[in-house]
């Protein structure tokens, strides 16, 4: 089981990650609208990478990543989660 909890948003493209007890940064917040501007960072750029992200917000305590309405969830989630666990686990 991983180290965080998925909920879902308003926005049906969005899917928001908690850890109960680990932060995601330390502080402050990284705000990512395409891979360019999460280039270098250790959570935005990975996830960029996987494709079909459009936007992700990381604050110490969740993690926001916006699909593109054309990606697939179902294909998104398991490797999102995959990420998030090995960044926590760092």
């Amino acid at each position: 089981m991983p180290p965080f909890t998925v909920q879902p948003t308003p926005n049906p493209n969005s899917l928001k990650f908690t850890a109960a007890d680990q932060p995601f940064i330390e502080s402050g917040m990284g705000a990512f609208a395409s891979a360019a501007e999460a280039e270098g960072d250790p959570l935005g750029a990975p996830l960029f990478a996987l494709g079909g992200v459009h936007n992700v917000l990381v604050l110490p305590g969740f993690v926001t990543v916006t699909k593109r309405p054309d990606a697939d969830w179902n294909d998104l989630l398991p490797r999102i989660e995959a990420i998030l666990t090995q960044h926590l686990a760092a």
